[in-house]
Protein backbone atom coordinates (compact mmCIF):
# COMPACT_ATOMS: atom_id res chain seq x y z
CA UNK A 1 0.00 0.00 0.00
CA UNK A 2 1.19 3.30 -0.99
CA UNK A 3 1.36 6.43 1.66
CA UNK A 4 0.26 9.73 0.17
CA UNK A 5 1.05 12.21 2.30
CA UNK A 6 -1.45 15.42 2.06
CA UNK A 7 -0.06 18.79 2.59
CA UNK A 8 -3.58 21.23 2.39
CA UNK A 9 -4.39 23.67 4.36
CA UNK A 10 -8.17 23.74 2.90
CA UNK A 11 -9.72 20.39 5.50
CA UNK A 12 -12.88 20.24 3.03
CA UNK A 13 -9.85 20.02 0.43
CA UNK A 14 -7.70 17.71 2.10
CA UNK A 15 -10.56 15.10 3.71
CA UNK A 16 -12.09 14.86 0.13
CA UNK A 17 -8.84 14.05 -1.45
CA UNK A 18 -8.40 11.75 1.55
CA UNK A 19 -11.31 9.78 1.11
CA UNK A 20 -10.06 9.35 -3.01
CA UNK A 21 -7.17 8.41 -2.53
CA UNK A 22 -8.22 5.61 0.32
CA UNK A 23 -11.15 4.40 -2.16
CA UNK A 24 -8.51 3.54 -4.60
CA UNK A 25 -6.37 1.81 -1.92
CA UNK A 26 -3.60 4.46 -0.71
CA UNK A 27 -2.96 4.84 2.67
CA UNK A 28 -3.84 9.25 3.16
CA UNK A 29 -2.07 10.88 5.83
CA UNK A 30 -3.31 14.67 5.86
CA UNK A 31 -1.01 17.50 7.57
CA UNK A 32 -2.43 18.84 10.65
CA UNK A 33 0.79 21.08 11.56
CA UNK A 34 2.06 23.67 8.99
CA UNK A 35 4.48 24.82 11.77
CA UNK A 36 6.62 21.47 10.86
CA UNK A 37 5.46 20.03 7.31
CA UNK A 38 8.85 18.00 7.30
CA UNK A 39 8.38 17.05 10.78
CA UNK A 40 5.07 15.72 9.50
CA UNK A 41 6.98 14.41 6.68
CA UNK A 42 9.93 11.98 8.24
CA UNK A 43 6.99 10.50 10.89
CA UNK A 44 5.14 9.32 8.50
CA UNK A 45 7.79 8.02 5.66
CA UNK A 46 4.69 8.51 2.73
CA UNK A 47 5.91 7.31 -0.70
CA UNK A 48 4.37 11.05 -2.48
CA UNK A 49 3.34 14.11 -1.48
CA UNK A 50 0.66 15.96 -2.61
CA UNK A 51 1.62 19.79 -1.98
CA UNK A 52 -0.41 23.03 -2.28
CA UNK A 53 1.12 26.20 -3.14
CA UNK A 54 -0.47 28.53 -0.52
CA UNK A 55 -0.27 27.57 3.20
CA UNK A 56 0.18 28.73 6.59
CA UNK A 57 3.13 30.48 7.89
CA UNK A 58 5.93 29.15 4.85
CA UNK A 59 4.64 28.22 1.29
CA UNK A 60 4.48 24.82 -0.69
CA UNK A 61 7.62 26.08 -2.29
CA UNK A 62 9.45 26.42 1.06
CA UNK A 63 8.62 22.97 1.54
CA UNK A 64 9.38 21.48 -0.98
CA UNK A 65 12.63 22.32 -1.27
CA UNK A 66 13.18 21.49 2.45
CA UNK A 67 12.09 17.98 1.70
CA UNK A 68 14.31 17.92 -0.92
CA UNK A 69 17.06 18.29 1.24
CA UNK A 70 15.96 14.94 2.96
CA UNK A 71 14.09 13.19 0.17
CA UNK A 72 13.60 12.32 -3.42
CA UNK A 73 10.09 11.45 -2.86
CA UNK A 74 7.95 12.25 -5.74
CA UNK A 75 6.01 15.66 -4.25
CA UNK A 76 3.03 16.81 -6.97
CA UNK A 77 2.06 20.21 -6.36
CA UNK A 78 -2.27 20.82 -6.32
CA UNK A 79 -3.30 24.63 -6.67
CA UNK A 80 -5.32 27.28 -7.73
CA UNK A 81 -2.66 29.14 -9.26
CA UNK A 82 -2.06 27.13 -12.17
CA UNK A 83 -0.09 29.61 -14.46
CA UNK A 84 3.00 29.40 -16.21
CA UNK A 85 5.14 30.78 -13.59
CA UNK A 86 4.10 29.00 -10.55
CA UNK A 87 4.36 25.75 -12.85
CA UNK A 88 7.66 26.80 -13.65
CA UNK A 89 8.90 27.75 -10.09
CA UNK A 90 7.20 24.34 -8.80
CA UNK A 91 9.38 22.50 -11.05
CA UNK A 92 12.42 24.53 -10.12
CA UNK A 93 11.64 23.51 -6.86
CA UNK A 94 11.97 20.22 -6.81
CA UNK A 95 8.56 18.91 -7.85
CA UNK A 96 7.17 16.27 -10.42
CA UNK A 97 4.15 17.04 -11.37
CA UNK A 98 1.69 20.01 -11.16
CA UNK A 99 -1.91 19.88 -10.90
CA UNK A 100 -4.39 23.14 -11.06
CA UNK A 101 -7.54 23.37 -9.17
CA UNK A 102 -10.17 22.09 -9.87
CA UNK A 103 -9.32 19.27 -10.96
CA UNK A 104 -10.97 16.35 -12.14
CA UNK A 105 -10.62 13.46 -9.78
CA UNK A 106 -9.63 10.85 -12.76
CA UNK A 107 -7.27 13.12 -13.85
CA UNK A 108 -5.49 13.54 -10.07
CA UNK A 109 -5.73 9.55 -9.47
CA UNK A 110 -4.19 9.07 -13.54
CA UNK A 111 -1.54 11.47 -12.91
CA UNK A 112 -0.62 10.06 -9.10
CA UNK A 113 -0.52 6.53 -10.80
CA UNK A 114 2.12 7.76 -13.32
CA UNK A 115 4.25 9.80 -10.82
CA UNK A 116 4.35 6.63 -8.89
CA UNK A 117 4.58 4.09 -11.94
CA UNK A 118 7.37 6.15 -12.93
CA UNK A 119 9.34 6.61 -9.71
CA UNK A 120 8.61 2.66 -8.03
CA UNK A 121 9.31 -0.84 -9.52
CA UNK A 122 6.54 -2.43 -8.94
CA UNK A 123 7.78 -6.07 -10.18
CA UNK A 124 10.42 -5.63 -6.92
CA UNK A 125 7.35 -5.22 -4.54
CA UNK A 126 5.50 -7.86 -5.91
CA UNK A 127 8.66 -10.45 -5.67
CA UNK A 128 7.03 -12.78 -2.68
CA UNK A 129 5.71 -16.33 -2.50
CA UNK A 130 2.34 -16.71 -1.07
CA UNK A 131 0.49 -19.97 0.30
CA UNK A 132 -3.41 -21.23 1.22
CA UNK A 133 -3.03 -24.73 2.29
CA UNK A 134 -1.47 -26.32 -0.80
CA UNK A 135 -1.57 -23.58 -2.93
CA UNK A 136 2.11 -22.09 -3.37
CA UNK A 137 1.80 -18.41 -5.37
CA UNK A 138 5.30 -17.49 -6.90
CA UNK A 139 4.12 -14.08 -7.92
CA UNK A 140 7.71 -12.69 -9.03
CA UNK A 141 7.67 -15.56 -11.24
CA UNK A 142 4.17 -15.05 -11.65
CA UNK A 143 2.96 -18.65 -11.42
CA UNK A 144 0.57 -20.43 -8.99
CA UNK A 145 1.51 -24.56 -8.33
CA UNK A 146 -1.42 -26.98 -6.58
CA UNK A 147 0.99 -30.32 -6.17
CA UNK A 148 3.08 -31.32 -9.07
CA UNK A 149 1.25 -28.66 -11.21
CA UNK A 150 1.87 -25.11 -12.07
CA UNK A 151 0.26 -22.58 -14.26
CA UNK A 152 1.94 -19.32 -15.49
CA UNK A 153 -0.10 -16.69 -14.86
CA UNK A 154 -1.08 -13.13 -16.98
CA UNK A 155 0.46 -10.48 -15.60
CA UNK A 156 -3.37 -8.83 -14.90
CA UNK A 157 -3.95 -12.62 -12.94
CA UNK A 158 -0.74 -12.38 -11.12
CA UNK A 159 -2.09 -9.12 -9.85
CA UNK A 160 -5.18 -9.63 -8.81
CA UNK A 161 -3.89 -13.07 -6.98
CA UNK A 162 -1.15 -11.30 -5.31
CA UNK A 163 -3.08 -8.77 -3.85
CA UNK A 164 -5.63 -11.54 -2.45
CA UNK A 165 -3.48 -13.56 -1.04
CA UNK A 166 -1.99 -10.38 0.78
CA UNK A 167 -5.25 -9.67 1.95
CA UNK A 168 -5.73 -13.49 2.65
CA UNK A 169 -9.01 -13.38 5.07
CA UNK A 170 -10.26 -10.19 4.38
CA UNK A 171 -12.28 -8.54 1.67
CA UNK A 172 -10.44 -6.51 -1.12
CA UNK A 173 -12.85 -3.99 -2.56
CA UNK A 174 -13.49 -4.14 -6.33
CA UNK A 175 -11.84 -0.23 -6.15
CA UNK A 176 -9.02 -1.45 -4.36
CA UNK A 177 -8.23 -4.52 -7.97
CA UNK A 178 -8.73 -1.62 -10.00
CA UNK A 179 -6.19 0.46 -8.79
CA UNK A 180 -4.00 -2.61 -8.42
CA UNK A 181 -4.70 -3.50 -11.90
CA UNK A 182 -4.00 0.32 -13.21
CA UNK A 183 -0.37 0.72 -12.16
CA UNK A 184 0.85 -1.50 -14.75
CA UNK A 185 -1.79 -1.06 -17.34
CA UNK A 186 -4.08 1.49 -18.75
CA UNK A 187 -7.87 2.17 -17.33
CA UNK A 188 -9.30 -0.31 -15.81
CA UNK A 189 -12.98 0.62 -15.70
CA UNK A 190 -15.93 -2.58 -13.78
CA UNK A 191 -15.87 -4.58 -16.72
CA UNK A 192 -12.85 -5.32 -17.40
CA UNK A 193 -12.21 -6.16 -14.26
CA UNK A 194 -14.85 -9.07 -13.76
CA UNK A 195 -13.42 -10.24 -17.16
CA UNK A 196 -10.10 -10.66 -15.99
CA UNK A 197 -11.36 -12.31 -11.99
CA UNK A 198 -13.30 -14.49 -14.32
CA UNK A 199 -10.12 -15.55 -16.41
CA UNK A 200 -7.97 -15.83 -13.64
CA UNK A 201 -10.38 -18.29 -11.93
CA UNK A 202 -10.97 -20.38 -15.09
CA UNK A 203 -6.93 -20.37 -15.17
CA UNK A 204 -6.96 -22.12 -11.61
CA UNK A 205 -9.47 -24.22 -12.63
CA UNK A 206 -7.25 -25.82 -15.10
CA UNK A 207 -4.85 -27.04 -12.15
CA UNK A 208 -7.87 -28.03 -9.79
CA UNK A 209 -7.97 -25.19 -7.76
CA UNK A 210 -11.66 -24.23 -7.84
CA UNK A 211 -13.62 -22.10 -5.11
CA UNK A 212 -10.35 -20.44 -4.23
CA UNK A 213 -11.68 -16.50 -4.89
CA UNK A 214 -15.03 -16.26 -3.38
CA UNK A 215 -17.52 -13.00 -4.51
CA UNK A 216 -18.81 -10.99 -1.60
CA UNK A 217 -21.70 -9.18 -3.44
CA UNK A 218 -21.62 -5.48 -3.01
CA UNK A 219 -18.56 -5.24 -1.22
CA UNK A 220 -15.65 -7.21 -3.41
CA UNK A 221 -13.96 -10.15 -3.15
CA UNK A 222 -11.97 -12.88 -0.66
CA UNK A 223 -9.65 -15.70 -0.43
CA UNK A 224 -10.55 -17.41 3.26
Amino acid sequence: MYRIFIVEDDEIIAAAIGRLLESWGFEAVICEDFRDVTGVFLRCDPQLVLMDISLPFFNGYHWCSEIRKLSNVPIMFISSAGDNMNIVMAINMGADDFVAKPFDNDMLLAKIQALLRRTYDFTMAQSAIYTCGDIVLNSSASTVSRGEQTLELSKNENRILTVLMENRGRVVSRDTLMNKLWETDCFIDENTLTVNVTRLRKSLAEIGINDLIKTRKGMGYIIE
